[in-house]
């Protein structure tokens, strides 16, 4: 009989950090306030198995201490863009930390406006410290340093866009179980997820985000879909055609179904007009298209 603690397996993968640390950071300018509020997440890979096999803490950074490192190093740093923060805390808990073999943070920026008015103070468009929140869309990132590498990502998440027409689908796979009929004009929509890869983590983010971003949308609007995978390949390879800062993008499209109601039974035709939105069950679209190297 195997006593209760004896060692009988091997760990094979582990690491720990701290979760959903909230930050808001408010830049104190001579005009204006300048607001971020950022959803930061950190998980650190190294020397940690005996905290798990012989309960040994020696070497385990607190994730209540990961928690407070975000906040004091918010204080110093400008946090001008998540991604420049992102590789100030990896830099911070790979230095200082001997036994760790890789810092991962991942950081999730909601996004706030000034609120544009004319009754601002001394007449200003935008109010100076007054801001109103952009929906739920984010601006995201992920930074991972390791020994020998720095990589870092940026993303959008629930990018909500819809066109009412230049999308079909048409000469797809059919067999007895296929209902769904085919279509040369239909409503695409879809609430996507982007990250695409930086070639350097020295690029201009706050630069490069929103022409990425605007690369995308334009993409989207004015491509002819014959499908949301051939839409999805389009926009990733417009991205990387257009910038040269990034060497690889990953898209994620959840097809929100809009489908055409029935006015038949009312004496009425619908001709792509009234349509019905549907949540689940929906299809789920993943691609990832990378460089090619040059010859």
């Amino acid at each position: 009989m195997i006593e209760r603690w004896t060692i009988v397996s091997d760990l094979i993968q582990y690491r720990y950090g701290k979760s959903s640390v909230w930050l808001i950071k408010v830049t104190h300018l001579p005009y204006r306030h300048e607001l971020k509020e950022v959803k930061v997440n950190i998980q650190l890979e190294g020397a940690f198995e005996r905290a798990y096999t012989d309960g040994d803490n020696r070497n385990v950074v607190p994730t209540d201490t990961m928690k407070n490192t975000v906040y004091a190093l918010a204080k110093d740093d400008p946090v001008r863009t998540i991604e420049s923060f992102g590789l100030v805390l990896a830099d911070h808990f790979a230095t200082n930390n001997p036994q760790v073999s890789s810092v991962t943070i991942e950081l999730e920026e909601s996004n706030w406006d000034h609120i544009a008015t004319p009754t601002g103070p001394d007449g200003l468009s935008h109010h100076p410290h007054a801001f109103v929140g952009g929906g739920n869309e984010t601006r995201t990132s992920i930074v991972v340093r390791s020994y020998s590498n720095i990589i870092v990502k940026s993303g959008v998440r629930n990018l909500l866009i819809l066109k009412t027409s230049d999308s079909a689908f048409t000469g797809y796979a059919k067999d007895r179980f296929t209902t769904l009929k085919e279509t040369d004009d239909r409503i695409l929509a879809t609430s996507a997820e982007i990250f695409w890869t930086y070639r350097s983590p020295e690029e201009k983010f706050d630069e490069c985000y929103p022409r990425i971003r605007q690369t995308l949308l334009d993409t989207f609007a004015n491509h002819k879909s014959a499908s949301v995978q051939h839409t999805l390949y389009a926009m990733a390879n417009a991205a990387l055609q257009a910038h040269e800062e990034i060497t690889e993008i990953s898209l994620t499209m959840p097809n929100k179904h809009c489908l055409l109601v029935d006015l038949k039974p009312f004496g009425m035709e619908n001709n792509n007009e009234i349509f019905i939105s549907t949540s689940e069950p929906y299809g789920l679209i993943l691609g990832t298209v990378k460089r090619k190297p040059l010859k």
